[in-house]
Formats: C-alpha cells, sequence, structure tokens
C-alpha cells in the first residue's frame, strides 16, 4: 500500500516507525528556537529575565513536544501531514524571531504563532484520528484545554509587560498540568491510559534528536563566539575545556540510557504514560541545562582568567545541576532507581559555590567538566560491572 495514502501510522509488534525527513526539517525550525533562547538569556541574565526565558523555553517545548506526539500517530509520509508540518514550521519561524521582544513589541505575535500552530495541528489530529476512537476522544479532550489556555495566551499578547508575565504563566501551567490529569473533563472524565497509543523507540528517538539539536547549538555558539575574540592562551584553553564539557553532556545521555529507556518504553504495559513522565516533562531539564551552559560558556570565553561573576557562577553551576537533574529524573522514571553518582555530582557543584570567590571562571569551568567526567566515568566502570537487561520499567512515573 502507497505510504503516502495511509494518514495513520502502520504498527506492527517489534518495528520501530523510522524519524522521516520532514521530521528532520521541522526539527531544524527549533535550532533557530535555541538560539534565540540563549541570546536572550544572555543579554538578560537577572532573576526576572531568566524567570521569562524559561517560560518561554517552556513554550518552546511544549509545542514541539505536542507534534512530536500527534507525528508519533500519525504518518508524516502523507501528504496532508507534511502541509501540516510546514504550516507549523512558517509559525514556528515567526515564533522564534519573537522571542527576544516577547515580552515588549512582539509579545502579540508570539501569542498568535503559539496559538495557531497548537490549533493548527490539534484540528488536524481530529481529522486525522477519525478512524482511531481512542486517540480521537484524547484529541477532542486536548482542543478543549487548549482553547482554554489559548485565551491566556492572547490576553497575554494583548496585555502590559507586567500583566502579560501572569497570564502567560497561567496558560503554561495549564498546558503542563493538563497530561498529568490526563486531561480531564466534566462529564468526559479523563483519558484511558489505553488511549495513549504510542511508539515508544520513536518518540526516544525524536527526544533524543532535540538534545542533539541543544548541544549543536550550544557548540555552534561558542565556536562563533571564540572566532570572533583575540586568541590567548586563557581563552583557547576555555574553548577546549568547553568543547569537552559537551562531549561529557552528549555521553551522560547517550552512551547507554538513551538507548535502553528506548528500549523499556516501547516493552512497557503502560507505554503512554511512562513517555508521558520521561519526555514531555524530565527532557525539558535537560534541554534548559543545555541552554544554560551555553550561556556560561559565552561568559568564561570573553573573561576567561578575571573574577567569577554571580552571572558566570550561577549559569555555569546551575545549567550543569539542570542537566544531571533531568538525567536522574529519566532514570528515575524509567528504572524507578536513583542514580547515586548524579547525587554526588550534584553536592559537588553546591561545594564549589564558596570557591568562585577564588577561582578564575576558567578554572570554575575546569572543576565543572572534572565532576561532569567524574560522573560519566563511574557510570560507565557501573555499567561494565552491570549490563543492561532492560528490567520492567516504572509503572508509577512523577504522578
Amino acid at each position: 500500500m502507497n505510504e503516502h495514502h495511509e494518514i495513520l501510522r502502520l504498527r506492527t509488534p517489534h518495528h520501530q516507525n523510522r524519524v522521516t525527513y520532514v521530521e528532520l526539517l521541522y526539527d531544524l525550525v527549533f535550532v533557530f528556537a535555541v538560539t534565540q533562547l540563549s541570546h536572550t538569556l544572555m543579554q538578560h541574565f537577572t532573576l526576572a529575565g531568566v524567570g521569562e526565558t524559561l517560560l518561554l523555553l517552556m513554550a518552546v517545548w511544549i509545542t514541539w513536544i505536542y507534534t512530536a506526539w500527534t507525528t508519533n500517530s500519525l504518518n508524516p509520509d502523507h501528504y496532508g501531514v507534511r502541509i501540516m508540518l510546514f504550516a507549523l514550521m512558517l509559525a514556528g519561524l515567526l515564533l522564534s524571531s519573537s522571542i527576544p521582544t516577547a515580552y515588549g513589541a512582539r509579545g502579540l505575535t508570539f501569542a498568535l504563532s503559539y496559538v495557531f500552530m497548537h490549533f493548527c495541528r490539534t484540528g488536524f489530529s481530529l481529522w486525522g484520528f477519525r478512524k482511531r476512537p481512542s486517540q480521537l476522544r484524547s484529541s477532542q479532550r486536548i482542543a478543549v484545554w487548549i482553547s482554554f489556555s489559548g485565551l491566556f495566551w492572547l490576553a497575554g499578547g494583548f496585555a502590559g509587560d507586567g500583566a502579560r508575565v501572569g497570564l502567560w504563566i497561567i496558560a503554561i501551567a495549564i498546558e503542563f498540568t493538563s497530561p498529568l490529569i490526563r486531561y480531564w473533563l466534566p462529564v468526559w472524565g479523563s483519558s484511558s491510559l489505553n488511549d495513549w497509543e504510542i511508539d515508544g523507540a520513536h518518540m526516544a528517538e525524536r527526544c533524543a534528536l532535540f538534545i542533539i539539536i541543544a548541544l549543536g547549538e550550544s557548540i555552534l555558539v561558542t565556536g562563533t563566539i571564540f572566532s570572533n575574540l583575540v586568541w590567548s592562551g586563557a581563552n583557547v584553553a576555555a574553548f577546549i575545556v568547553s568543547f569537552v564539557g559537551s562531549l561529557l553532556l552528549w555521553w551522560l545521555y547517550f552512551d547507554r540510557s538513551a538507548e535502553a529507556a528506548s528500549r523499556v518504553i516501547a516493552e512497557a504495559r503502560d507505554p503512554g504514560r511512562l513517555a508521558r513522565s520521561a519526555y514531555t516533562y524530565c527532557h525539558v531539564a535537560l534541554v534548559a541545562g543545555i541552554i544554560v551552559l551555553a550561556v556560561s560558556d559565552q561568559f568564561i570565553l570573553t573573561n576567561p582568567s578575571g573574577q567569577t561573576s554571580i552571572q558566570t557562577m550561577c549559569a555555569l553551576l546551575g545549567g550543569t545541576a539542570l542537566y544531571l537533574i533531568g538525567n536522574l529524573l529519566i532514570k528515575w522514571t524509567v528504572w524507578h532507581r536513583i542514580r547515586t553518582t548524579h547525587i554526588v555530582g550534584l553536592i559537588l557543584l553546591a561545594l564549589l559555590i564558596p570557591a568562585a570567590n577564588t577561582l578564575s571562571p576558567l578554572w570554575m569551568s575546569v572543576a565543572t567538566t572534572l565532576i561532569l567526567l567524574a560522573i560519566a566515568a563511574a557510570e560507565q566502570y557501573y555499567y561494565l560491572r552491570h549490563p543492561i537487561h532492560f528490567p520492567e520499567a516504572a509503572t508509577v512515573p512523577l504522578d
């Protein structure tokens, strides 16, 4: 049967649907979004600026992950699905372009683009799932919830700066809470876990590719900053340490746990709930950590030998902590086990805080990278001693 004529992905036992080229093309829009977020955070690295950028990151992530859930079931090789993704890409470019001034002149553009992406995707899903009743019911519930949150996004777009933040916080809270309560509605009740039919391995691959996007953007920004500097021994060393740090971030996520988690979720009895916890929620901490670390790299490269500022310390240690917490939550969600190495790493990061008064940004970066290296080495030693046998996944993740 011609795959371009089938709007639903075919599901067969022990078969993983591949990530398609059009899905990868769609993801390129979010390279731009991640770049915009890191630049915005660097220019507004205050307590308020961090909070506002986090809010925008959560909006970008929700937009992307909802689309990933949709194309997990709809066939991206179907021409209708492709056209939907192209429309989402255009709106996504407008949304990403609005990020630097989302709390100013382009707030309404950001809100309109965001709401359009939700309605375009969900409206198409209502048609696409017409022959799959369980997912049609879920899409109907989602449509009600995003209509509710959309009111706050649009109201925030029209409101002044102060009210805008509050309205958008309410909107994002609605969108992050609704999956937890399975899109409960009066009379209709909640979605059944059996309604969440997913290809766990495909979802795992999609999220892994987003982590690659974020890491690649971080390396790109670091390389761009470095190329525009007058090179010295200190900033060359800072550049090398930054690159090694990026490799260690990749190692901690991709060496064993990403593939193992993919297989566990694919074989779980309740893959929908497990994927909701591991991917819809936990991965946003990884992306946030990578973005904050990209900002810290920029701070360190431009001033490797001077005094370590509060901003540099918070970006470096905070970004590393966020990434470790994200990894920790994913491993807890999938295997219901706490990784001692990550807990020790977080403690060591906390112990580095007093040292910021005496260590230069370069040496703070070296110390943080050594902590990541120690965690990666300990994880590798553990996996060599205890090969992964893909134990049964946790059945009550983050509820």
